[in-house]
C-alpha cells in the first residue's frame, strides 16, 4: 500500500500521505463527492463543464439534486472546443462549494488553463477538483503547480490494471471530510477507502508507473525526476505526431476536424461527409485501425451538435504510435472519400 501511494505521488507530485487508492477513477470520485455532498445546504452551488466526460458529471449532478444544490456549467467554443477559463469569473460565488474541471478532454483532446480557473474558485473558497485521467498518459503533472485542491486518475487510462486514485494537495483535507469508510476510527486515506484491497493490482500500479518512467531511455534521477523528464519527452513527441496528423487530415476535403484547440493532449475527432461514425469506426477496424464512434446524443459531442453530421469519430495515438500509422490513417480515409 505504501509503497502504491508512494508512485501515485511521484506521478502527480504530492504527498503519499494525501493518494486514496480503490477500484476505479468513478467509483472514487463518487466516494468523494458523496463524502463533500454531506455538508452542502440547499441553495449551495458546484460549478461543471460541458467539456467533462459523464464520470465528472453524473457524481456531482446526482449530488446536488439530492440536497438540493445548483448546477452552474462552464461552456465551450463551439469552432475551437476550448474551454474559456474567463467565463469562470461569473460562475464562482460565495454559494460555490466545488468546481469540478477536466485536466484534459478524451473526446477531443482539449486541455483547458486549469490554473486560471483555480484562482477563480479560490477567491470564493471552493474546493477544485481536476479529472486527470486522460491527461495523465501525456503529460508531466504537478498538483502543487495546478494549485488544484484533489487531482484524479485512472491507471488503466495509461495501460495499467483497474485501479484509481485520488490525490489530495494537503493531505490534512481528507481529515476534515466526512469518513466513508466502515471503521468510524481510521484516519489519512483509509477515510475514502472501503474494504481489503487487490493487492496484485496495486503491484501493477507500480510497475506501470515504472514504465512512464522509463519512457525516455535518457532520463535519471529518482522516480519523481523521471517521470518529469519521460513525460515531457512524450508531450513533445506527441505533438509533432499530431501536427502531422490534424495537417493532413485538414487536406482531406471530406473529413471535418471537431475543434482546434491551442493547448492539447494527443486526442482528436473528427467526421467525414456522407458517412455516419459508426460506419467510418467499423471500417477503420478492418483495415487494422482503432477508432470510437460516438454518435453525439450526450457529452462534449452533443454540446456540439456532433449528431447533425453523423456523429464523431475519435482517435487518440499512444506512446508507441508512429508517422507510418499516421499516414495509413490518413490513406485509409482517402478511400471513404
Amino acid at each position: 500500500m505504501t509503497a502504491a501511494r508512494r508512485a501515485v505521488a511521484d506521478l502527480v507530485g504530492t504527498d503519499p500521505a494525501g493518494v486514496v487508492l480503490g477500484p476505479s477513477a468513478a467509483v472514487l470520485l463518487r466516494r468523494l463527492v458523496d463524502s463533500m455532498s454531506e455538508r452542502w445546504t440547499l441553495g449551495d452551488e458546484v460549478v461543471v463543464s460541458r467539456l467533462d466526460e459523464q464520470a465528472n458529471l453524473v457524481p456531482w449532478q446526482r449530488a446536488a439534486k439530492r440536497v438540493g444544490a445548483i448546477v452552474r456549467w462552464s461552456e465551450i467554443d463551439i469552432e475551437t472546443c476550448e474551454l474559456p477559463a474567463w467565463q469562470y469569473e461569473g460562475l464562482v460565488n460565495a454559494h460555490t462549494k466545488a468546481v469540478a474541471i477536466t485536466a484534459a478532454s478524451g473526446s477531443v483532446g482539449t486541455r483547458p488553463d486549469v490554473p486560471t480557473v483555480v484562482e477563480f474558485a479560490k477567491r470564493v473558497g471552493a474546493m477544485v477538483v481536476v479529472d486527470a485521467t486522460y491527461a495523465a498518459p501525456f503529460l508531466p503533472l504537478d498538483l502543487p503547480e495546478l494549485g488544484a485542491d484533489v487531482i484524479v486518475v485512472s491507471a488503466q487510462s495509461w495501460g495499467g490494471p483497474a485501479v484509481g486514485a485520488l490525490a489530495f494537495r494537503d493531505p490534512e483535507m481528507i481529515e476534515r471530510l466526512p469518513t466513508a469508510s466502515l471503521d468510524p476510527e481510521v484516519r489519512g486515506p483509509g477515510r475514502l477507502e472501503l474494504g481489503p484491497h487487490a493487492y496484485p493490482l496495486l503491484a501493477g500500479l507500480i510497475a506501470s508507473i515504472d514504465y512512464l518512467a522509463g519512457l525516455d531511455d535518457a532520463a535519471t534521477g529518482s522516480r519523481r525526476e523521471r517521470l518529469v523528464t519521460s513525460l515531457g519527452s512524450a508531450k513533445s513527441y506527441h505533438a509533432g505526431l499530431l501536427a502531422q496528423l490534424t495537417s493532413e487530415l485538414r487536406s482531406l476535403p471530406h473529413v471535418m476536424l471537431i475543434g482546434d484547440a491551442m493547448r492539447r493532449i494527443p486526442a482528436l475527432a473528427f467526421a467525414v461527409a456522407g458517412k455516419k461514425a459508426p460506419e467510418v469506426a467499423d471500417y477503420l477496424a478492418s483495415q487494422g485501425l482503432c477508432a470510437f464512434a460516438d454518435e453525439g446524443t450526450s457529452g462534449v459531442f452533443a454540446a456540439l451538435g456532433v449528431g447533425e453530421v453523423g456523429g464523431a469519430v475519435r482517435i487518440g495515438l499512444a506512446h508507441y504510435s508512429n508517422v507510418f500509422e499516421v499516414n495509413q490513417l490518413v490513406r485509409v480515409l482517402e478511400e471513404l472519400r
